[in-house]
């Protein structure tokens, strides 16, 4: 079956509705009170986000006549990775968070344990409903674990835990290198899985993922400064308690927004090859500098 196209708030609907329900599916039934209390930690990290990386899986393979099962499969494997990460971010030992999607956190919801094997069972779960979504499955694969890793996602977290205690704040260079890793890798994945499950040129969604990252990364910032808690889900103004260097702190509020519109439409440019198709991406853009959480 083929991807119906729906306007932006409706597809983003069914990224949510889809990957949950996939995700019932792929972790089964549970074998003991240990797998049920696991199964119950790894689904409660995925309820609740906007799935903007599902959503975007699955209407860059709708651009290119994709299936909606491998597009579920590929959209449930990067909403697992990006809930792992969540899951570990809020750890003591990293920014030792209370609150997530307007929520305990995993770890304080249950315990610290539950909450580490909850996220290795997330990375590891990613990775076996990717391998089993047919076609392009090793390419998936491939860009995805690099995109997770130490050059991608692992190593942009790793570098902004070391700038913390850097003796000179970022600059605005090593900033975006940084962000690059740590939230833009999975977006660039997901933009452009529907070109490698079809084995077609990447290059436009890539260039679109890479602005659309950066843009959200700003766009938290911007939240960071001028967010609410109850609105966001969760903490707002500990960058700038922690004397972290972001896009505002660098920027200024102002231009850090104007940063934020300049890559928005640079998103969309990338786009131009796909006409009207992709009319449905081009207001994902512009929906992450606009959201409020």
């Amino acid at each position: 079956m083929l991807i119906e196209p729906l306007p932006f708030e409706d597809a983003l609907k069914r990224a949510q509705s889809v990957t949950e329900q996939a995700a019932g599916v792929a972790f089964g039934a549970p074998e003991s009170d240990a797998h049920a209390v696991l199964g119950e930690a790894m689904l409660y990290a995925l309820h609740g986000g906007k799935a903007l990386r599902a959503f975007l899986v699955i209407e860059s393979a709708r651009l290119h006549g994709q299936s909606f099962k491998a597009a579920t499969q590929a959209a449930l494997a990067v909403e697992c990775i990006h809930a792992y990460s969540l899951i570990h971010d809020d750890l003591p030992c990293m920014d030792d968070d209370d609150l997530r999607r307007g929520k305990p956190t995993v770890h304080r919801m249950w315990n610290e344990h539950t909450a580490v094997l909850a996220g290795d069972a997330l990375q590891a779960k990613a990775f076996e409903v990717l391998a089993e979504s047919g076609g392009n499955a090793l390419g998936l694969v491939h860009g995805l674990a690099v995109a997770s890793g130490h050059e991608g996602m692992v190593g942009g977290q790793m570098m902004d835990i070391a700038a913390e205690t850097a003796a000179k704040p970022l600059t605005l260079a090593q900033i975006k290198a940084v962000q690059h890793g740590k939230t833009g890798a999975l977006i660039r994945w997901s933009a452009s899985a529907g070109a490698v499950m079809a084995e077609a040129n990447s290059a436009g969604l890539e260039t679109y993922g890479e602005a659309l990252g950066l843009a959200f990364q700003i766009a938290d910032d911007i939240l960071d400064v001028e967010g609410d808690a109850a609105e966001t889900g969760k903490a707002v103004g500990k960058d700038a308690e922690a004397g972290k260097a972001t896009f505002v702190s660098l920027l200024g509020l102002d231009a850090a927004k104007r940063q934020a519109a300049a890559l928005v439409e640079q998103a969309c440019e990338a786009l131009s090859s796909y006409r009207t198709d992709a009319e449905c991406l081009r207001e994902a853009a512009r929906f992450v500098i606009a959201r409020r959480k």
